[in-house]
Protein backbone atom coordinates (compact mmCIF):
# COMPACT_ATOMS: atom_id res chain seq x y z
CA UNK A 1 0.00 0.00 0.00
CA UNK A 2 2.66 2.54 0.70
CA UNK A 3 5.78 2.94 -1.19
CA UNK A 4 8.81 1.81 0.88
CA UNK A 5 11.76 2.76 -1.42
CA UNK A 6 10.22 6.36 -1.90
CA UNK A 7 10.01 7.44 1.70
CA UNK A 8 10.92 10.29 3.68
CA UNK A 9 11.13 11.06 7.18
CA UNK A 10 9.35 13.68 8.89
CA UNK A 11 12.86 15.80 9.67
CA UNK A 12 13.77 15.70 5.68
CA UNK A 13 12.91 18.36 3.09
CA UNK A 14 9.56 18.79 2.04
CA UNK A 15 7.65 18.01 5.05
CA UNK A 16 6.28 21.34 6.38
CA UNK A 17 6.69 22.77 10.27
CA UNK A 18 2.68 22.09 10.91
CA UNK A 19 2.90 18.59 10.06
CA UNK A 20 6.28 18.31 11.94
CA UNK A 21 4.44 19.14 14.77
CA UNK A 22 1.90 16.41 14.20
CA UNK A 23 2.35 13.07 16.71
CA UNK A 24 0.53 10.94 14.62
CA UNK A 25 3.08 11.67 11.12
CA UNK A 26 4.12 8.43 9.96
CA UNK A 27 5.90 9.55 6.85
CA UNK A 28 6.09 11.71 3.71
CA UNK A 29 6.35 10.32 0.44
CA UNK A 30 6.99 11.74 -3.15
CA UNK A 31 6.78 9.22 -6.12
CA UNK A 32 7.06 10.15 -9.47
CA UNK A 33 3.90 8.66 -10.47
CA UNK A 34 2.23 11.66 -8.84
CA UNK A 35 4.44 14.72 -9.65
CA UNK A 36 4.74 17.60 -7.91
CA UNK A 37 2.58 15.75 -4.96
CA UNK A 38 3.52 14.83 -1.58
CA UNK A 39 1.92 12.47 0.73
CA UNK A 40 1.54 12.68 4.37
CA UNK A 41 0.91 9.43 6.05
CA UNK A 42 -0.81 9.85 9.59
CA UNK A 43 -2.01 7.30 11.92
CA UNK A 44 -5.62 8.54 12.63
CA UNK A 45 -6.89 9.00 16.06
CA UNK A 46 -10.78 8.54 15.32
CA UNK A 47 -12.41 8.39 12.26
CA UNK A 48 -16.02 9.25 12.83
CA UNK A 49 -16.89 13.13 12.67
CA UNK A 50 -19.97 14.08 14.47
CA UNK A 51 -20.99 17.18 12.28
CA UNK A 52 -23.74 19.30 14.11
CA UNK A 53 -25.69 21.20 12.31
CA UNK A 54 -26.46 25.25 13.36
CA UNK A 55 -29.89 24.16 15.04
CA UNK A 56 -28.29 21.28 16.50
CA UNK A 57 -31.04 18.83 14.98
CA UNK A 58 -30.14 16.98 12.78
CA UNK A 59 -26.77 15.93 13.20
CA UNK A 60 -24.49 13.96 10.73
CA UNK A 61 -21.21 12.01 10.67
CA UNK A 62 -18.72 11.90 8.09
CA UNK A 63 -15.39 10.07 7.69
CA UNK A 64 -12.59 11.94 5.73
CA UNK A 65 -9.69 9.72 4.39
CA UNK A 66 -8.18 12.60 3.15
CA UNK A 67 -6.99 15.88 3.52
CA UNK A 68 -6.74 18.15 0.81
CA UNK A 69 -7.31 17.04 -2.93
CA UNK A 70 -5.16 16.74 -6.34
CA UNK A 71 -8.87 17.18 -8.18
CA UNK A 72 -7.32 21.06 -7.67
CA UNK A 73 -10.87 22.68 -8.71
CA UNK A 74 -10.46 26.14 -8.00
CA UNK A 75 -13.68 26.73 -6.74
CA UNK A 76 -13.60 23.80 -3.90
CA UNK A 77 -15.19 25.13 -0.72
CA UNK A 78 -12.80 22.71 1.78
CA UNK A 79 -9.74 24.60 0.89
CA UNK A 80 -9.34 26.77 3.89
CA UNK A 81 -9.30 23.06 6.11
CA UNK A 82 -5.67 22.98 5.21
CA UNK A 83 -5.03 26.55 7.16
CA UNK A 84 -4.73 24.70 10.36
CA UNK A 85 -1.40 22.53 9.93
CA UNK A 86 0.39 26.08 8.34
CA UNK A 87 -0.39 24.88 5.17
CA UNK A 88 -2.06 27.50 2.19
CA UNK A 89 -5.35 27.02 0.66
CA UNK A 90 -3.86 27.29 -3.16
CA UNK A 91 -1.28 24.92 -4.04
CA UNK A 92 -0.71 23.30 -0.98
CA UNK A 93 -4.50 21.72 -0.96
CA UNK A 94 -3.88 20.52 -4.01
CA UNK A 95 -0.31 19.30 -3.46
CA UNK A 96 0.11 18.36 0.14
CA UNK A 97 -2.65 15.73 0.53
CA UNK A 98 -2.79 14.29 3.98
CA UNK A 99 -3.61 10.40 4.15
CA UNK A 100 -5.06 8.56 7.00
CA UNK A 101 -3.28 5.06 6.76
CA UNK A 102 -5.27 3.46 9.24
CA UNK A 103 -8.52 4.75 8.80
CA UNK A 104 -10.33 1.31 8.30
CA UNK A 105 -9.07 -0.45 10.78
CA UNK A 106 -10.12 2.62 12.94
CA UNK A 107 -13.48 2.81 11.78
CA UNK A 108 -13.78 -0.83 12.66
CA UNK A 109 -13.12 -0.85 16.52
CA UNK A 110 -15.42 2.61 16.27
CA UNK A 111 -18.39 1.00 14.66
CA UNK A 112 -18.10 -2.41 17.12
CA UNK A 113 -18.74 -0.14 20.27
CA UNK A 114 -22.11 -1.02 21.90
CA UNK A 115 -22.54 2.90 21.89
CA UNK A 116 -22.83 3.04 17.94
CA UNK A 117 -26.02 3.86 16.86
CA UNK A 118 -25.74 2.75 13.17
CA UNK A 119 -26.02 6.21 11.78
CA UNK A 120 -25.88 7.37 8.25
CA UNK A 121 -22.44 7.97 7.79
CA UNK A 122 -21.29 10.43 4.73
CA UNK A 123 -18.02 10.41 2.32
CA UNK A 124 -16.71 12.94 0.41
CA UNK A 125 -18.23 16.07 2.64
CA UNK A 126 -14.64 16.87 2.79
CA UNK A 127 -12.09 16.21 0.23
CA UNK A 128 -13.08 13.30 -2.32
CA UNK A 129 -12.24 9.82 -0.83
CA UNK A 130 -11.93 8.59 -4.65
CA UNK A 131 -8.98 11.21 -5.61
CA UNK A 132 -6.20 9.99 -7.62
CA UNK A 133 -4.02 8.55 -3.97
CA UNK A 134 -6.95 6.13 -3.42
CA UNK A 135 -5.50 4.44 -6.49
CA UNK A 136 -2.26 3.40 -4.38
CA UNK A 137 -3.44 3.18 -0.85
CA UNK A 138 -6.91 1.58 -1.21
CA UNK A 139 -8.35 2.66 1.69
CA UNK A 140 -12.34 2.81 0.29
CA UNK A 141 -12.72 -1.18 -0.02
CA UNK A 142 -12.21 -1.76 4.41
CA UNK A 143 -13.91 1.35 4.71
CA UNK A 144 -16.93 0.27 2.85
CA UNK A 145 -16.57 -3.44 4.32
CA UNK A 146 -16.64 -2.12 7.72
CA UNK A 147 -19.73 0.16 7.34
CA UNK A 148 -21.93 -2.86 5.61
CA UNK A 149 -20.65 -5.82 8.39
CA UNK A 150 -21.93 -2.94 11.35
CA UNK A 151 -25.58 -2.76 9.25
CA UNK A 152 -24.32 1.52 8.84
CA UNK A 153 -26.03 3.18 5.92
CA UNK A 154 -23.76 5.08 3.88
CA UNK A 155 -23.43 7.77 1.19
CA UNK A 156 -20.25 9.22 -0.77
CA UNK A 157 -19.98 12.08 -2.94
CA UNK A 158 -17.11 11.96 -5.37
CA UNK A 159 -15.68 12.96 -8.66
CA UNK A 160 -13.23 10.41 -8.94
CA UNK A 161 -13.87 7.07 -11.78
CA UNK A 162 -11.85 5.16 -9.35
CA UNK A 163 -15.31 4.12 -7.72
CA UNK A 164 -15.95 2.18 -10.81
CA UNK A 165 -13.24 -0.50 -9.04
CA UNK A 166 -15.65 -0.82 -5.71
CA UNK A 167 -19.28 -1.32 -7.97
CA UNK A 168 -19.25 -4.80 -7.02
CA UNK A 169 -18.33 -4.40 -3.33
CA UNK A 170 -20.85 -1.27 -2.96
CA UNK A 171 -23.83 -3.39 -4.81
CA UNK A 172 -22.69 -6.21 -2.02
CA UNK A 173 -23.10 -3.58 0.80
CA UNK A 174 -26.37 -2.14 -1.01
CA UNK A 175 -27.78 -5.58 0.13
CA UNK A 176 -27.35 -4.84 3.63
CA UNK A 177 -27.70 -1.36 4.30
CA UNK A 178 -28.60 1.28 1.77
CA UNK A 179 -25.72 3.08 -0.17
CA UNK A 180 -26.65 5.86 -1.72
CA UNK A 181 -23.65 7.18 -4.52
CA UNK A 182 -23.31 10.99 -5.83
CA UNK A 183 -21.06 12.00 -8.80
CA UNK A 184 -20.38 15.58 -9.04
CA UNK A 185 -20.52 17.17 -12.28
CA UNK A 186 -20.72 20.84 -12.68
CA UNK A 187 -19.30 21.36 -15.99
CA UNK A 188 -20.25 20.38 -19.37
CA UNK A 189 -17.56 22.26 -21.55
CA UNK A 190 -14.77 20.48 -22.33
CA UNK A 191 -12.25 23.16 -22.19
CA UNK A 192 -13.40 25.43 -19.14
CA UNK A 193 -13.88 21.95 -17.01
CA UNK A 194 -10.40 21.31 -17.73
CA UNK A 195 -9.29 24.71 -16.51
CA UNK A 196 -11.66 24.98 -13.46
CA UNK A 197 -11.05 21.24 -12.18
CA UNK A 198 -7.78 20.54 -13.71
CA UNK A 199 -7.02 17.25 -11.72
CA UNK A 200 -10.52 15.76 -12.17
CA UNK A 201 -11.61 12.99 -15.00
CA UNK A 202 -13.51 14.52 -17.54
CA UNK A 203 -17.07 15.17 -17.72
CA UNK A 204 -18.11 12.34 -20.46
CA UNK A 205 -15.85 9.61 -17.63
CA UNK A 206 -17.71 10.63 -14.71
CA UNK A 207 -20.99 10.47 -16.93
CA UNK A 208 -20.19 6.91 -17.70
CA UNK A 209 -19.43 5.53 -14.16
CA UNK A 210 -22.65 7.07 -13.25
CA UNK A 211 -23.70 4.99 -16.06
CA UNK A 212 -21.82 1.64 -14.53
CA UNK A 213 -23.38 2.40 -11.30
CA UNK A 214 -27.02 2.49 -12.32
CA UNK A 215 -26.13 -1.03 -14.22
CA UNK A 216 -25.30 -2.24 -10.51
CA UNK A 217 -28.61 -1.44 -9.04
CA UNK A 218 -26.99 1.63 -6.81
CA UNK A 219 -28.81 5.11 -6.76
CA UNK A 220 -26.92 7.61 -8.00
CA UNK A 221 -27.50 11.43 -8.05
CA UNK A 222 -25.62 13.68 -10.03
CA UNK A 223 -24.22 17.16 -8.11
CA UNK A 224 -25.16 19.58 -10.81
CA UNK A 225 -22.77 22.01 -8.64
CA UNK A 226 -21.43 24.44 -8.48
CA UNK A 227 -23.32 26.34 -11.44
CA UNK A 228 -21.26 29.33 -12.31
CA UNK A 229 -22.22 32.77 -13.04
CA UNK A 230 -22.11 33.79 -16.74
CA UNK A 231 -20.29 30.69 -16.96
CA UNK A 232 -22.38 27.57 -16.51
CA UNK A 233 -25.84 28.81 -16.12
CA UNK A 234 -26.86 29.89 -19.46
CA UNK A 235 -30.20 27.57 -20.54
CA UNK A 236 -28.50 25.77 -22.97
CA UNK A 237 -25.54 24.76 -20.71
CA UNK A 238 -27.87 23.95 -18.00
CA UNK A 239 -30.21 21.96 -20.66
CA UNK A 240 -26.70 19.62 -21.84
CA UNK A 241 -26.32 19.36 -18.30
CA UNK A 242 -29.46 17.71 -17.67
CA UNK A 243 -29.59 15.80 -20.50
CA UNK A 244 -26.46 14.29 -20.32
CA UNK A 245 -27.72 13.10 -16.70
CA UNK A 246 -30.75 11.70 -17.67
CA UNK A 247 -29.05 10.03 -20.33
CA UNK A 248 -26.41 8.12 -18.05
CA UNK A 249 -29.27 7.36 -15.68
CA UNK A 250 -28.99 9.76 -13.14
CA UNK A 251 -31.24 8.85 -9.81
CA UNK A 252 -31.87 12.70 -9.88
CA UNK A 253 -30.10 16.06 -9.44
CA UNK A 254 -29.03 18.46 -6.89
CA UNK A 255 -28.11 21.80 -8.29
CA UNK A 256 -26.54 24.98 -6.21
CA UNK A 257 -24.98 28.23 -7.12
CA UNK A 258 -21.00 29.14 -6.66
CA UNK A 259 -20.00 30.30 -2.94
CA UNK A 260 -16.75 31.47 -2.18
CA UNK A 261 -15.78 31.24 1.38
CA UNK A 262 -12.69 33.26 2.74
CA UNK A 263 -9.38 31.31 1.20
CA UNK A 264 -11.41 29.62 -1.67
CA UNK A 265 -12.43 33.42 -2.45
CA UNK A 266 -9.23 34.46 -3.44
CA UNK A 267 -7.68 31.26 -4.95
CA UNK A 268 -10.71 31.43 -7.55
CA UNK A 269 -10.49 35.18 -7.82
CA UNK A 270 -7.22 34.94 -9.30
CA UNK A 271 -8.40 32.02 -11.48
CA UNK A 272 -11.15 34.37 -12.70
CA UNK A 273 -8.79 37.36 -13.42
CA UNK A 274 -6.16 34.89 -15.63
CA UNK A 275 -8.66 33.19 -17.99
CA UNK A 276 -11.96 35.28 -17.87
CA UNK A 277 -10.91 38.76 -16.21
CA UNK A 278 -14.04 40.61 -18.04
CA UNK A 279 -16.10 38.58 -14.99
CA UNK A 280 -13.94 39.80 -12.50
CA UNK A 281 -16.25 42.99 -11.53
CA UNK A 282 -18.99 40.76 -11.66
CA UNK A 283 -18.14 38.22 -9.26
CA UNK A 284 -16.94 40.92 -6.86
CA UNK A 285 -20.53 42.69 -6.71
CA UNK A 286 -21.92 39.62 -6.59
CA UNK A 287 -19.68 38.08 -3.75
CA UNK A 288 -18.89 41.44 -1.87
CA UNK A 289 -20.99 40.82 1.28
CA UNK A 290 -21.79 37.14 1.38
CA UNK A 291 -20.06 34.17 0.14
CA UNK A 292 -23.39 32.89 -1.29
CA UNK A 293 -24.75 34.37 -4.49
CA UNK A 294 -27.08 37.09 -4.00
CA UNK A 295 -30.82 35.94 -3.35
CA UNK A 296 -32.37 37.04 -6.26
CA UNK A 297 -29.79 35.24 -8.39
CA UNK A 298 -30.77 31.67 -6.61
CA UNK A 299 -34.42 32.46 -7.19
CA UNK A 300 -33.65 32.87 -10.68
CA UNK A 301 -31.64 29.82 -11.19
CA UNK A 302 -33.92 27.67 -9.50
CA UNK A 303 -36.97 28.80 -11.84
CA UNK A 304 -34.80 27.96 -14.72
CA UNK A 305 -33.69 25.05 -13.46
CA UNK A 306 -37.42 23.59 -12.82
CA UNK A 307 -38.53 23.13 -16.15
CA UNK A 308 -35.75 21.48 -17.44
CA UNK A 309 -35.48 19.25 -14.94
CA UNK A 310 -39.34 18.17 -15.30
CA UNK A 311 -38.27 18.15 -19.47
CA UNK A 312 -35.87 15.45 -18.80
CA UNK A 313 -37.87 13.54 -16.42
CA UNK A 314 -35.36 14.33 -13.76
CA UNK A 315 -36.29 14.59 -9.74
CA UNK A 316 -34.74 16.84 -7.63
CA UNK A 317 -32.50 15.47 -4.95
CA UNK A 318 -32.69 15.16 -1.29
CA UNK A 319 -29.88 17.45 0.46
CA UNK A 320 -28.56 16.42 3.96
CA UNK A 321 -28.76 19.14 6.10
CA UNK A 322 -25.94 18.45 8.20
CA UNK A 323 -23.28 16.98 5.61
CA UNK A 324 -24.30 18.92 2.33
CA UNK A 325 -24.51 15.88 0.66
CA UNK A 326 -27.54 13.49 -0.70
CA UNK A 327 -29.78 12.83 2.03
CA UNK A 328 -29.28 8.78 2.99
CA UNK A 329 -32.49 6.14 2.06
CA UNK A 330 -32.31 5.53 5.87
CA UNK A 331 -34.10 8.87 6.65
CA UNK A 332 -36.35 8.80 4.13
CA UNK A 333 -39.71 7.24 4.12
CA UNK A 334 -40.60 4.39 1.61
CA UNK A 335 -42.85 6.24 -0.14
CA UNK A 336 -40.46 9.53 -0.58
CA UNK A 337 -39.39 9.29 -4.33
CA UNK A 338 -41.38 11.64 -5.75
CA UNK A 339 -40.54 15.46 -6.01
CA UNK A 340 -38.16 16.29 -3.27
CA UNK A 341 -36.01 19.28 -2.29
CA UNK A 342 -33.81 21.47 -4.60
CA UNK A 343 -30.74 23.66 -3.14
CA UNK A 344 -30.92 27.67 -3.40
Amino acid sequence: MRWDDQALTAEETGTLPGLARLSNLVRSVRTPEFAGITFHEVLAKSALNKVPTASGMPFGWTINPYRGCSHACVYCFARNTHSYLDLDAGADFDSQIIVKVNVAEVLGRELAKPSWGRHPVALGTNTDPYQRAEGRYGLMPGIIDALAARGTPFSILTKGTLLRRDLDRLAAANERVPVDLSMSIAVYDDALQQSVEPGTPTTAARLATVAAAREHGLPVTVFLMPILPYLTDTRAHLDTALAAAAAAGASGVLHSALHLRPGVKEWFMQWLARTHPELLPRYEAMYARSAYAPKDYRVWLAAKIRPLLRAHGLRAGVEDPATGTVQSRALRPAQAIGPELTLF
